[in-house]
């Protein structure tokens, strides 16, 4: 394995363990440090400001470490559109480096603040569930596809326009099955609890959202023109 793509593995791997942590750490300051209660606007508020701060954060280490992530869709939907050994090293090893990452975050979450919670859960029944991860999972992927085409190189506005995004996917999506869009992250919750191997977890934290993800790829080939530089490479292709 290239130096690159070893330096991918770790990447990812860190980021899942930092994405599950994140969350926690956010809960623990508002709720513990900060004191606040639940579902008052000021607490919201917060909570909402914090999640995109985060979402930025984690957005710069992408950057800073060249293509590193902890959601197995954001790089899903490259490799569907690369070559084949791309998409083999992307299911045979990047997003287990982001499972194991998100279990070895979680277990030490439950070790060190056993009271924390359990992770997202689904409260409604699975086609209901698979339906919502789906459709927004859905949604998240063609936004983030536009955006990767419209403003390929604005960095602050594109992540802007980004969070705020997955930020109103999940509180839409928080209620029915926890607006996850993240089967890595679920999957560390879910691993802990015992019910990894469920048929409600795998078809709608994992079949759903790469069911989802597939769909807004091949439709957003579909819909959307060509760039000019698609357009020069192909032409240049075709002299060739």
């Amino acid at each position: 394995m290239a130096a690159g793509g070893m330096q991918l593995l770790v990447s990812d791997f860190v980021m899942s363990f930092m994405w599950v942590w994140s969350s926690v750490i956010n809960k623990l300051f508002v709720y513990s440090f900060l004191g606040l209660r639940p579902h008052e606007a000021t607490t919201e508020a917060i909570k909402c400001s914090l999640s995109i701060l985060n979402m930025f954060f984690f957005a710069y280490l992408g950057k800073v470490t060249k293509g590193g992530a902890y959601n197995p869709l954001t790089i899903l939907s490259g490799a569907i559109s690369g070559d084949f050994s791309k998409f083999l090293f992307t299911f045979g090893a990047r997003i287990p480096a982001q499972v194991v990452g998100s279990i070895t975050g979680v277990r030490l979450i439950i070790e060190s603040f056993p009271e924390i919670g359990h992770g997202p859960s689904l409260n409604v029944d699975i086609h209901r569930g698979a339906l919502t991860e789906g459709l927004l999972t859905f949604a998240i992927v063609t936004i983030s596809l536009i955006l990767s085409r419209s403003m390929p190189g604005s960095f602050y506005t594109k992540t802007w326009i980004s969070s705020l995004s997955k930020l109103s996917l999940h509180i839409l999506g928080s209620d029915l099955t926890g607006g996850c869009m993240n089967p890595a992250s679920v999957m560390g919750w879910a691993f802990a609890r015992g019910d990894h191997l469920t048929k409600e977890h795998m078809v709608v934290y994992w079949l759903a959202p790469i069911q989802g993800t597939l769909l807004a790829v091949w439709t957003f080939k579909l819909l959307a023109r060509p760039t000019k530089e698609e357009k020069a490479n192909t032409n240049s292709k075709k002299s060739d």
